[in-house]
């Protein structure tokens, strides 16, 4: 479905393209040894480099380099065997040196792609490029009504900085856009994806233009952090700039910032261009050079990547395409899955994952990792429903409460009273009597009311307090029911 803004005079397409800024999960920063582990006090993780201490020299951290050069393969990009780092020049409380050291003709990464899947249809998005550069540190204004003041904490952390080509149209695009960015980043390793703690963040190109005519004027809405936020920006800016044109004027290039509380963009400054930040080549740091055997190296290092994984779970273990997705689009899913399908029914499995378990997460709020649900411990539970011991539909009632105990599955259900009657015998006593205590039922099926076994089912399972095995009552009723 396509998406526009209807105008008073005109039909409006959305143009956008995304910077995603991502952390690199390093242990130590871009350019200094100095720890970057989230929560610390506040200028406690600050090298002479971060600060900007006179006569303190960058070295760079050969990890990050790693990261970013295994994210451009990722992203299916050229890696640029020679990249410069530059000083962008601009003044800032929370930037001590009076620059950040970055990349601008020369990045480490060049053009790439990857595909979303949005509104129904597989969309390729280009990908301009990747540099690496140093983020800032963090103006706090909360700490006092008449100062403001600065945590160096993250001041020259390694981030990627990843630039798309405006090929999105929709707010829908951009967000699976950001999921897809973040799904591969995690499968990488190269970035954890957080965004409520700003390890990824984006800035969001928007501008509008009548459907057929040339590019608009756009504007930067900056340091968007949550898909949810990016779309609704999006959206509130798209409608103000078409609002701003049907009335013949025209649109200001400018920095906005995003307020979720109004879910409003607002004026921040004018948008800078490239001469306005003066870049040179840092003096300190000589050019990065990369040999082809390091490239061929990392190359090997490459996971399967989540658009492989879901090719693989269609054609290895006959999953449609939307559980596919659902299970290769996050890495811990993944992993979890692959670890629990091993000679079990991968559709039984997939059933449960993207059922009870998520059910449960999304309930007490935690991913698979934190809530310490172990692939044992669920895997031996389906063990259970799959043999017969415990039926489906019980197992759905008792399985938070499973999750939460530390019984093993046996001990649990054997606690409970719910292993399942699944003896022969023991079943058709009380088909027996159902049938027995039921003369004019039996008649009346026999008639052709073919309804009325689901009311003998019923009486069973009534009878035998809900732990006859429904398989085998299924099976011996039928039979049980031809013979009269």
């Amino acid at each position: 479905m396509e998406y526009f803004i209807q105008g008073e005079k005109n039909k409006w397409e959305v143009i956008l393209g995304l910077e995603v800024h991502a952390q690199i999960s390093s242990k130590s920063k871009l350019f200094s040894v100095a720890p970057t582990s989230w929560g610390g006090e506040p200028n406690s993780q600050v090298d002479l480099v971060d600060c900007g201490m006179p006569g303190a020299l960058p070295v760079i951290n050969e990890y990050c380099v790693e990261q970013a050069v295994l994210t451009g393969l990722s992203l299916n990009a050229e890696i640029n065997k020679m990249s410069v780092f530059d000083r962008k020049n601009y003044f800032y409380p929370d930037l001590p040196q009076g620059y950040q050291i970055s990349q601008f003709d020369y990045p480490i990464v060049g053009k790439g792609f990857i595909f979303i899947e949005s509104e129904g249809k597989q969309k390729k998005i280009g990908i301009t490029r990747l540099h690496l550069e140093q983020d800032a540190g963090k103006s706090l204004h909360d700490q006092d009504i008449k100062n403001s003041y600065i945590d160096l904490n993250r001041s020259g952390c390694a981030l990627m900085e990843i630039v798309s080509e405006p090929d999105m149209r929709s707010p829908s695009d951009a967000a699976e856009y950001v999921k897809k960015l973040r799904s591969i980043l995690k499968y990488v390793g190269s970035c954890d994806g957080n965004m409520e703690k700003g390890n990824l963040r984006a800035d969001v190109n928007v501008s509008v233009r009548p459907f057929g005519e040339n590019m608009g004027t756009r504007c930067e809405i900056k340091n968007v952090n949550s898909i949810k936020f990016i779309q609704q920006a999006i959206e509130y800016e798209a409608k103000r700039q078409v609002e701003i044109l049907e009335k013949g004027q025209s649109i200001t290039q400018e920095t906005r910032l995003f307020d979720p509380n109004k879910i409003e963009t607002r004026s921040m400054r004018g948008k800078e261009e490239s001469h306005d930040y003066r870049y040179f080549p840092d003096p300190d740091l000589p050019p990065l050079m990369i040999e082809s055997n390091t490239i061929e190296e990392l190359k090997k290092k490459l996971p399967e990547l989540p658009d492989k994984k879901k090719i693989r779970f269609m054609e290895e273990l006959n999953l449609n395409e939307y559980d596919a997705e659902i299970l290769s689009n996050d890495k811990e899913t993944a992993n979890f899955f692959e670890k629990i399908v091993h000679k079990r029914d991968p559709k039984f499995v997939t059933s449960w994952i993207t059922g009870e378990l998520f059910s449960y997460l999304k309930k007490i709020d935690k991913t698979i990792i934190e809530s310490k649900v172990t692939t044992e411990k669920l895997g031996n539970f389906i063990d259970l429903i799959m043999d017969g011991t415990i039926s489906n539909r019980q197992a759905k009632e008792v399985f938070e409460d499973y999750i939460r105990s530390k019984e093993s599955a046996k001990d649990f259900i054997k606690k409970k009273g719910l292993v399942q009657v699944s003896d022969e015998s023991e079943i058709n006593n009380f088909i027996s009597k159902v049938l027995q205590e039921n003369p004019k039922m039996v008649d009346e099926y026999n008639k052709g009311k073919d309804r009325l076994f689901g009311f003998f089912i019923g009486q069973v399972m009534k009878l035998s307090k809900g732990k006859a095995n429904p398989t085998v009552v299924n099976k011996i009723l039928k039979e049980k029911l031809k013979k009269i």
